[in-house]
């Protein structure tokens, strides 16, 4: 019998989809996704959307829990749509998140000759993110809130201590709310598009322990500025930059283009593996530093660098993977498509004293063909694109360089699994494929993967 929303049926998760939810089957054999569910779960179920071919469903009664169920910590997590694994254990998570990367290599690239291997475990599973970005907003009381929006939606979920960011930074956004309730100034309004402050934005730098706060606003600035810098400063010495960031658009990019500095300078630094780097609001920086270092260190031994190489780091962002090789290669060369990346990357190099690097504002595929009409030919290429994966023509432009090896650096199972099967037809069949944990208690994964040039 088909499925009607409002249902109630019992039933069994089996497994575990790409975004975290539970898959379960109707006795028709129809495919339901149960978020908050674990695998071995028998539960209750309503029935809460029907599409064509799937339903979505909520849990209506636990009548046997899975052994992989811990008690949730965070008072948030039902609400909020950061976490989705907080209710099992880590090595649970971590199965899911090896097989996730295990199953879409092998059916989506229909790769079965490679082993995946164990993957790599974070060392801190709380208090790992560098940076938080609260949007700020009023409840239904009109009491000033701030915390993260609830999964899919704009509805702000207020959250006093998110455990995936470091205390300071609870304390420091608490110091913020009480400023803006005690002053004259209003908090941002998506819908009328009145009111100033929309986020606050904070970043550390794990390493050095400097932070940032960056506030956004919607105009030039806040009433009494100088009164909410003397608290900020006096109560958190580790502050070293804040900054007031403009951005009066209907949007949803959380930040505009101009930045203030109203105390400090516009940046702060950190160290990954020993390489200094500047960050500033707009800068990409890895947000669990540690994780960061064993996925780069990864990346430099499936490189298996050599100081007679040319290494070509596409995607390279502010520099950061391409930066802790450079002192193995005979020069570096960095492509990246945004303007202020390459200006972080560029200083990155200078602040480091790299001096065989270069960097290149471009679209990856048009700096690769510029790269090949110079005749340079790199030895090794990495890459680390987005989500979306690597164009076609951009494989095929790597292939003609002919690079010894090529080391890709995916946030997402299946592009990486869909380029992997082209990069094999081009003569680059992978190597090794390693899963490493860069978000505990979140749905992501990062995946290392080496390929050798074959000859045919």
């Amino acid at each position: 019998m088909e499925l009607r929303k409002n249902d109630i049926i019992e039933t069994h998760i089996e497994a575990v989809s790409s975004e975290g939810n539970g898959i379960c089957r109707a006795e028709n054999g129809e495919v339901i996704f149960v978020p908050n569910s674990a695998v071995g779960d028998t539960l209750k179920v309503r029935i809460v959307k029907k599409l064509k071919k799937y339903s979505f469903g909520k849990i209506e009664e636990l009548i046997s829990p899975s052994p992989d169920r811990i008690e949730t910590d965070c008072p948030c997590f039902y609400q909020c749509g950061g976490c989705v694994y907080r209710h099992i254990s880590y090595d649970a998570e971590l199965k899911i998140k090896e097989q996730r990367v295990r199953d879409a290599v092998e059916r989506i690239g229909k790769i079965t000759d490679v082993k995946v291997d164990k993957i790599v475990g974070s060392e801190l599973e709380e208090r790992y993110r560098n940076k938080a970005q609260y949007p700020v907003g009023k409840n239904q009381s009109g009491e000033i809130i701030s915390g993260f929006y609830g999964l899919h939606s704009h509805r702000i979920v207020s959250c006093d201590d998110c455990l995936l960011q470091p205390e300071i930074f609870s304390q420091i956004n608490k110091t913020v709310l009480d400023f803006m309730k005690s002053s004259k100034n209003d908090v941002y309004d998506e819908t009328t598009h009145k009111g100033k402050l929309r986020h606050i934005y904070l970043r550390q730098g794990e390493k050095t322990g400097e932070i940032m706060v960056c506030l956004v606003v919607n105009g030039n600035g806040l009433k009494d500025e100088p009164i909410l810098v003397k608290e900020l400063t006096e109560k958190f010495p580790q502050i070293k930059s804040i900054v007031v960031n403009s951005n009066r658009d209907k949007t949803n990019v959380i930040l505009g283009k101009r930045n203030r500095v109203v105390f400090g300078q516009e940046y702060i630094t950190d160290q990954l593996l020993g390489v200094s780097f500047r960050i500033s609001p707009h800068s990409f920086y890895q947000v669990n530093r540690r994780q960061a270092e064993k996925l780069y260190s990864i990346a430099a031994e499936y490189a298996d660098l050599s100081k007679d190489d040319v290494l070509l780091d596409l995607y390279c962002g502010t520099g950061t993977i391409g930066l802790t090789m450079a002192n193995k290669v005979k020069e570096l060369v960095g492509v990246e498509i945004v303007e202020d990346a390459i200006k972080d990357a560029k200083i990155n190099a200078q602040i480091n004293n790299v001096e065989n690097s270069r960097f290149l504002c471009g679209d990856a595929s048009y700096a690769a063909d510029e790269l090949k009409k110079e005749g340079v030919r790199p030895d090794v290429v990495i890459v680390d694109p987005p989500r979306k994966g690597c164009d076609e023509k951009l494989l095929n432009t790597i292939k003609e360089m002919s690079p010894k090896r090529i080391v890709y650096v995916s946030c997402d199972p299946g592009t990486l699994a869909r380029d992997l099967a082209i990069l094999k037809t081009l003569g680059y069949p992978p190597q090794k494929i390693t899963p490493v944990d860069m978000f505990p208690r979140t749905a992501h994964v990062e995946t290392v993967v080496l390929m050798s040039k074959t000859e045919k």
